[in-house]
């Protein structure tokens, strides 16, 4: 990624100290998320174990952001934050992205604990078409040419698209839903994965907006690590709240602990 030549000092902090926040909600999520899968009986586990996978892949790849930004500056005698030469390797990002975003569709496919038949088949559809929606934007993320960027842009959003037609038609169906509250989890779980998404295209268009500069990168890598937080973070927690409510709706209030056996 091509960075601007100086920051301010409150420029490179912002990003700084977002960057680091992200860390800790990455790893302080990995944490809760490992701890609450005992109050989840067996069949919503797994969707707490991809949960803490997404939260730790994702603390990891931003520990690397983190220190690669903190090398790409350094601040000199006015105060200002000025490039050392060394790259600044965003592209952590789209590596973890093809980590995590297929796991965070196969989260709710898990928690929603749809029969057999029906998971096994909507997850691989919808794995695959996640990796081909980060995969397909790649080229065009690193490519300084506007036609090559659209061209890309076009191809990854078929996967997107697809993605969403499933989400919102066929998983509800699937799943036949008849608690209140769950219904009003999942949608808003759902309204939680389209809005953080949401974020990703506009970030993809601002070169072709001719969008640059000091003020352009700050935003982008703040964007970035809020969108992300709340993707992953925010996400997981509304997984977890759904695996609740199904557990009430099924009149199971715990997860029951293992007996030791007594002689």
């Amino acid at each position: 990624m091509s960075l601007p030549l100086e920051l301010s000092s409150g420029e490179f902090q912002l990003v700084y100290n977002m960057l680091s926040l992200a860390i800790a909600a990455m790893f302080a999520s990995f944490a809760f998320f490992v701890m609450v899968q005992q109050q989840l009986t067996a069949k919503y586990r797994p969707a707490m174990i991809l949960s803490s996978l997404v939260v730790g892949i994702a603390g990891y790849h931003y520990w690397r952001i983190f220190n690669s930004w903190e090398g790409a500056y350094a601040l000199n005698e006015a105060g200002r934050y000025v490039a050392t030469g060394e790259a600044f390797n965003d592209a952590y990002r789209y590596v973890d992205w093809l980590l995590t975003v297929p796991l965070l569709v196969a989260e709710l496919v898990a928690v929603l604990a749809l029969p057999k038949e029906r998971r096994g088949s909507m997850m691989a559809r919808l794995v695959v078409a996640s990796a081909l929606m980060i995969g397909l934007g790649y080229p065009g993320e690193i490519s300084g040419d506007a036609t090559t960027r659209v061209v890309w842009a076009v191809l990854s959003t078929i996967p997107f698209v697809y993605i969403l037609f499933v989400l919102y038609t066929q998983l509800g169906q699937a799943a036949n839903i008849k608690d209140s509250e769950v219904k009003v989890l999942l949608r808003n779980t759902q309204l939680l994965l389209l809005g953080t998404w949401g974020f990703y295209p506009i970030a993809y268009a601002m070169p072709l907006l001719g969008i640059g500069g000091s003020g352009a990168t700050v935003a982008l890598q703040v964007g970035y690590s809020i969108a992300d937080i709340a993707a992953k973070c925010g996400y997981g927690t509304m997984i977890y709240h759904i695996a609740r409510a199904k557990m009430a709706a099924e009149g199971v209030d715990e997860a029951e602990e293992p007996r030791l056996a007594l002689k």
